[in-house]
């Protein structure tokens, strides 16, 4: 085994159906999407499976993750070349650049979602019904407005990797419930797809063995 993809579990649908378009062949290995919350939990977690990988003779792991807080900052391997997208979060990876969700961003507040993040645990929707049984909805309302004061549209974005139908009802929902704008935008899994396909350009990391992720070089 020389290449195996290490990634985050929110991507997986995105991930698979990537794998499925380009035929790779790659074994893959998930990082539990919670440890989003605390970025030297999740520095550690993916160094520990880098060096675990490289053990099995991997000489080039491919990271399916965004910056994420710094979560990346200080990974390397002495083993093994590693090749990252050039994104602050997971949110470029879906919808097809960085520019892309720079020019929503602008346009107005927006939170996005996609079902990888609905099924996280501790996901938006998922905290607020938990808010709502445990103290009540009038209170949980009021801290949800609170966490969400800058934001003013809910937008999920539909990579095609799953039926949008299955989540929409719910999302619509939710967005009724707090006052927010509610929109399906087309996503993209063309970062994805030039990771797997070894189009590592301008718009990728590439470490050689002994390198390690910099402030300076996101």
């Amino acid at each position: 085994m020389s290449t195996a993809i290490l990634a985050c579990q929110t991507l997986k649908g995105e991930l698979e159906l990537a794998i499925k378009n380009t035929k790779s062949d790659y074994p893959v290995f998930y990082i539990e999407s919670g440890l989003h919350n605390n970025p030297d939990c999740l520095r550690e977690r993916i160094q520990q499976e880098i060096d675990r990988l490289v053990l099995d003779n991997v000489s080039v792991i491919l990271l399916l993750f965004g910056y994420c807080g710094h979560g990346l900052l200080g990974i390397k391997s002495d083993r093994a070349k590693l090749v990252i997208p050039k994104v602050e979060d997971c949110i470029p990876l879906l919808l097809g650049s960085c520019e892309r969700k720079k020019w929503i961003s602008q346009e107005m507040g927006t939170y996005f979602l996609t079902k990888g993040w609905l099924e996280g645990e501790k996901n938006l929707l998922n905290e607020y019904d938990y808010c709502c049984k445990r103290y009540g909805h009038a209170r949980a309302f009021k801290v949800m407005q609170t966490m969400l004061a800058s934001y003013k549209r809910l937008m999920i974005i539909d990579t095609g990797a799953y039926p949008i139908d299955s989540i929409t009802p719910r999302t619509q929902n939710f967005a009724n419930e707090l006052g927010l704008q509610h929109e399906v935008t087309d996503g993209s899994i063309r970062i994805i797809t030039k990771l797997l396909k070894a189009q590592w350009d301008e718009e990728f990391l590439v470490l050689e063995k002994g390198q390690e992720i910099t402030l300076n070089m996101s």
